[in-house]
Formats: structure tokens, sequence, C-alpha cells
């Protein structure tokens, strides 16, 4: 029976304790929080635990998950190496995407195993986080015995665990936020155009949703480079310049320049040397036979 415990009332914490203690393999020690009634109300919702205020008398536990917000971890670190209420070969981690386990180095010099574990998942509805969470990955990074161990709790959760490369951290999340927000705020800006040029409102999930959602597919059956279509692709660079025509502001036109040149890199060897250097002048405003 592994025993853990829970430093922070949040939601993360909260869910991936309830399914940790669900998997009849894990005992709940301490739900640790600054305000009572919120960690009386995130043991009320994992189901067991001792509510703890006041985190100088923490129990002995052999995990102990971090689940504050990213700007407190290094703190919160520190103060637990300083109260030394951590014990040698027990594991700390934290559950951030962006942050690496260093933040948590103070305790490795007592001899605490150190690491993190952030599941691609959203957790914004904590009840259903819990009856849909099977089969999320979890990216993991740390020292090698924590990272371990946190293997198998992530298969307690029901989670697939995988590692990063040592100071993989910050690429992982830039990865997760390209794909996600950018997603969103190119959606919007595809919105955008497609109302300038009077497409009603109420068409346009039909319009662009089946497109998106069918390049999503095939981007990730077949590959970028063989997904790849439109008119980069093809050297068309009348096209390219009408659309830079249109852009609505100088934000608009930046990004699409942006993401047009990370296009043509992508293109490769599909696209003819002359017209890649065509593109590259229509996207950048540089034109190289003019300058000669």
């Amino acid at each position: 029976m592994i025993e853990m415990s829970v430093l922070g009332a949040g939601r993360l914490g909260r869910v991936l304790a309830r399914l940790a203690r669900a998997s009849g393999r894990c005992r709940i020690v301490d739900v640790a929080g600054r305000d009572a009634g919120r960690a009386e109300a995130a043991r009320d919702f994992i189901g067991g635990g001792r509510v703890v205020t006041d985190w100088r008398v923490l129990a002995p536990a052999q995990i102990y998950l971090l689940s504050v917000p990213d700007g407190a971890i290094a703190d919160c670190a520190r103060a637990l190496a300083e109260w030394r209420v951590v014990p040698a070969g027990s594991v700390v981690f934290h559950a951030s995407g962006a942050c690496e386990s260093s933040l948590l180095a103070p305790l490795a010099e007592q001899g605490v195993g150190i690491a993190s574990l952030h599941p691609a998942f959203s957790f914004a509805d904590p009840q259903r986080a819990v009856e849909t969470f099977a089969g999320t990955l979890c990216a993991l990074e740390g020292d090698g015995e924590a990272c371990e161990c946190l293997e198998g709790l992530v298969a307690l959760l029901g989670g697939r665990p995988f590692r990063l490369a040592p100071g993989g951290k910050a690429a992982y999340h830039a990865g997760l936020s390209v794909a996600s927000n950018y997603l969103v705020a190119l959606t919007a800006m595809a919105e955008g155009l497609e109302r300038q040029a009077g497409v009603p409102s109420a068409l346009l999930g039909d319009l662009l949703g089946g497109l998106m959602r069918q390049t999503l597919d095939n981007a990730l059956a077949l590959g970028p480079y063989q997904a790849l279509t439109g008119p980069i692709l093809r050297g068309d660079v009348e096209t390219v310049m009408g659309h830079l025509a249109v852009l609505p502001d100088a934000g608009a036109a930046a990004a699409y320049r942006a993401m047009g040149l990370q296009t043509l890199a992508l293109a490769g060897e599909r696209l003819a040397e002359s017209a890649r250097e065509r593109v590259r002048a229509a996207l950048t405003g540089f034109s190289p036979a003019a300058e000669s």
C-alpha cells in the first residue's frame, strides 16, 4: 500500500488523490492547505486523509504531491526543506507543465527524490476529470528513482506515463501550447476572415470545423509533411499576395507571415527552389533579385 499526501487543495491534486485512493492500493495520509475550509472540501472529495493547515506537522509518507501554483513551488520546497518534515527516501513531485523538478532542489539535498508529473489533461471539472482520466498521457522528468516510482503511481491512476529528455520541459510545454492555445487563436483568426468575406456566423462551425478536423486527422495519420496542401506548397505567389492584401490588421499580417514561413520550411523538397524564393519574398517583403 502506497502512502501519499497532497499539499495543496486545488482541482488537480483532488483528482489525482481521489484516483489514487480509488485504486485500492494507495492510502491518502494528509490533505494539506492553507485554508481549512478548502482543505476539508478537498478531503471530502478525495474520500480520505487528515486535514492539515500547518505543514510543519505533516505525517511521514512515501509520496508527496505538491499541488500548488507554479509560482509557489520553489517557496514551498524551501519551506518543507527548512522544516525537515519530508523523510529521506520519499518522493516529492509537482504537476506543473512548464516547470522542471529542479525547483524542488532543496529537498533533494536532504535525500528526497524529486520529479515532476504533468498530465496532458484538463481538470476544469474535477468530477468529470475523475470519470474521464483513464488513458491520459503523463509526462515525467526528474531523478531516475523518483520517475520510476511515479510510473507506478500513474499506472494506479489509469494513465500512461512517459519520460521527457533532460531539460526538455520547456519545449514540451511550448509544443502543448502551440497545439492547444494557438489552435484556438488561429480558429478566431480564420473566423474573422470568413466574416470579413460575408460568411454568416451561423455557418462558421460547419465551414471551418470539418476542414480543420480533416486536416488534423491527416496530419496525425500521415505526418505533417505529407498532409500539407495549399498555395504555399504549390508556390502560388499570387494567392499568397492576395491573402496578405485582405488581412485586417498588422497583428493578423504578422501571424500569417510567421506561419507562412513555417509552412514554407515544412514544404521542403516538395517545392522547387525558385518557387520557394518567390514565396519567401512575398512573405517577408524582401526580394533578393531587387537587391541585386
